[in-house]
């Protein structure tokens, strides 16, 4: 009886031993693996990096390349053309001043710059703008029936009193009933500009930011500067609304004109602006305006095309 408990007693221990021997083994094999594939994952951490800074690099590189060539791209497709400039508040400066440089060498000019504020966009202020539109309309102009939202009537009045009639080529508005529309609207907070004297242009551009962050403020925000640029456009001799690839995902502001066949059918749209491809795209797209044409241009979603086509002449 001894002799068989001292028997499994060794058993036992010889279990015991050969366990945490196994163990040990176990775990030096699972370290060595784990350690196999962290170093696995960081050489293609490593790759990735290093393709993205490839292509980063290329794209700087076309952008280096448009920047020397685009002055012969658009040279005289905007010559002797004026523009009105609208900015939304998440409009990036830099995207601004290149557009304006790709203007000129166009040969257009920029007759004012408007800055749309945060009151003008947000949703909280909406009522205050219609108010505020509504009571500074000038006695020779009247607003479209269909601009019922606060972007529409604001894009109505200001396409009234900024642009000029296409069909006379002649101001709508005396430069008093610009001054009391524009000082209103500065006053109210929902608008800026720096020229006391603004002279009324051709045609607009709306540059807008790239609209990320909260989605339903985004929301509110994408469909009344959609509209506002959509109601513009019908003032003169048509409009662009240019900006950042986010503009042309979600509910931002190009993605609105886009699922909205009779905004996309007379507004073109631009979705590239941060390159350099992009503001030569929307200078020429500025000129089918003029032409009587309109287009989705970019590398974003529901783009038709990445620039405007060769007109046929």
């Amino acid at each position: 009886m001894r002799h068989h408990v001292v028997s499994l007693v060794a058993v036992f221990l010889a279990l015991a031993v050969g366990i945490v021997l196994g163990s040990g083994l176990l775990a030096d094999s699972v370290v060595t693996g784990l350690r196999d594939d962290k170093a696995e994952l960081r050489r293609e951490v490593q790759q990735a990096e290093d393709h993205s800074s490839r292509l980063e690099a290329q794209l700087l590189a076309g952008d280096g390349f448009d920047s020397t060539v685009g002055p012969r791209i658009v040279r005289d497709e905007l010559l002797g053309r004026t523009i009105l400039l609208v900015t939304t508040p998440d409009a990036a400066p830099e995207d601004v001043d290149a557009v304006v440089r790709v203007v000129g060498d166009a040969g257009g000019r920029v007759t004012a710059r408007i800055a749309l504020t945060d009151s003008f966009v947000d949703a909280t202020g909406t009522d205050q703008l219609r108010t505020t539109v509504t009571n500074v309309v000038p006695a020779g102009v009247e607003l479209q029936t269909g601009a019922v939202d606060p972007g529409s009537l604001a894009g109505d009045l200001l396409g009234a009193v900024l642009l000029v009639d296409p069909a006379t080529g002649g101001p709508r508005s005396t430069p008093e009933e610009r001054a009391l529309a524009l000082t209103t609207l500065r006053s109210g907070g929902f608008v800026t500009y720096e020229d006391d004297r603004i002279d009324p242009a051709q045609s607009a551009l709306v540059v807008t930011g790239d609209h990320s962050g909260n989605a339903e403020r985004g929301g509110n925000r994408g469909s009344l500067i959609a509209r506002f640029a959509g109601v513009v456009d019908g003032r003169g001799a048509g409009a662009v609304l240019a900006g950042r690839t986010g503009a042309a995902e979600g509910n931002g502001p190009i993605a609105v004109v886009r699922a909205d066949a009779a905004l996309a059918a007379g507004l073109s749209t631009v979705d590239n602006l941060d390159r350099e491809s992009g503001r030569l795209t929307t200078v020429l797209a500025l000129r089918e305006q003029f032409d009587g044409g309109s287009g989705r241009y970019g590398t974003g979603p529901s783009a038709t095309a990445v620039t405007v086509g060769s007109p046929a002449r």
